[in-house]
C-alpha cells in the first residue's frame, strides 16, 4: 500500500468562495442581524409593558403598526440571507420556519375581521416573539467558536425566553381569577419551577394556565439534558489537554 499523501486537487474557480465572505455581504448581513436583534428586544419590551399595564393591544394603533413593520423586517431579513447564500434550497429547508413565524398574522386577522377569541388573539400576538427569541439565541450562539458551547448558549436563551413568555401569558390569564397569583413575580416563579419540572404550590385555574403547566415541563425535559452534553464536552476539553 502506498504511503504517499494524497494532495487535494485545486478547486475550480469560485468553488470555495461564498458571497458571505465578501465584505459588502458581511456588512449587509450583520446590519440585518443587528436590526432584527434590536427589533426583537423592542417587541418583547412592548408586549411586556402592555401586559403589565393591561392595555388592549388590538385597540393600540401604534403597537399594531409597530408589530407589522417588525414582521416585515423579519421577512426582509429572510430573503436577504437567502439572496447571499450559495445553498438556497438548503437554507430554505433549514430556515422556512423563520419565514412562517415572521408573517404578521395579527394584522391579517384584524384587517379581514377573522373571528378569533381574545385568548387566541393574545397567543397570536406571541408568534413574532418566537422569531425574536430565535434571533437572540443565534446571536448568543455566535459568542463561542466551540459548537457544543454555541448550542448550549443558544438553548439557554431559548429556555429563558420560554419561561418569560409563559410567565407573561400565565399572569395575563390567571391574575384576575387566581388568588394565588397576586403579582407578576409569583407568575415568574411558577413558570421557572414548572420549567425545572419541580413544580410549586400554585395551581392554575384557567384552561390556558393548565396548558402552560403541561408545556413548561415538557420543554424542560427537552432542554435540560443538553446541560449534560455540555458538561461532558467541557470535561473532555479541559480535563484532557490532548482532546480538542
Amino acid at each position: 500500500m502506498s504511503t504517499t499523501p494524497v494532495i487535494p486537487s485545486k478547486p475550480a474557480p469560485g468553488a470555495g468562495h461564498s458571497w458571505r465572505d465578501s465584505r459588502p455581504a458581511s456588512v449587509i448581513l450583520w446590519t440585518m442581524h443587528t436590526i432584527v436583534l434590536i427589533l426583537s428586544v423592542l417587541l418583547i419590551v412592548y408586549i411586556s409593558y402592555d401586559t403589565f399595564t393591561r392595555r388592549d393591544f388590538l385597540t393600540n394603533r401604534n403597537y399594531m403598526n409597530f408589530q407589522f413593520w417588525v414582521c416585515m423586517m423579519f421577512i426582509l431579513s429572510f430573503f436577504v440571507e437567502l439572496f447571499f447564500t450559495d445553498h438556497k434550497w438548503r437554507y430554505v429547508a433549514h430556515r422556512f420556519l423563520f419565514l412562517l413565524i415572521s408573517i404578521p398574522y395579527l394584522n391579517i386577522i384584524t384587517h379581514y375581521n377573522i373571528p378569533f377569541s381574545p385568548e387566541a388573539m393574545y397567543f397570536v400576538r406571541f408568534i413574532p416573539l418566537a422569531r425574536g427569541a430565535l434571533a437572540l439565541s443565534i446571536v448568543f450562539g455566535y459568542f463561542s467558536k466551540n459548537a457544543i458551547t454555541s448550542l448550549f448558549m443558544s438553548y439557554i436563551v431559548i429556555m429563558l425566553m420560554i419561561v418569560y413568555f409563559c410567565s407573561l401569558i400565565f399572569f395575563k390569564f390567571e391574575q384576575a381569577v387566581n388568588p394565588q397569583v397576586d403579582t407578576y413575580w409569583t407568575s415568574l416563579w411558577w413558570a421557572a419551577m414548572n420549567m425545572s419540572t419541580v413544580g410549586c404550590y400554585i395551581n392554575p385555574v384557567t384552561d390556558t394556565g393548565r396548558v402552560l403547566a403541561v408545556v413548561l415541563p415538557i420543554s424542560g425535559m427537552i432542554i435540560f439534558p443538553l446541560f449534560t452534553v455540555y458538561l461532558t464536552d467541557y470535561v473532555k476539553r479541559h480535563g484532557r489537554p490532548d482532546v480538542k
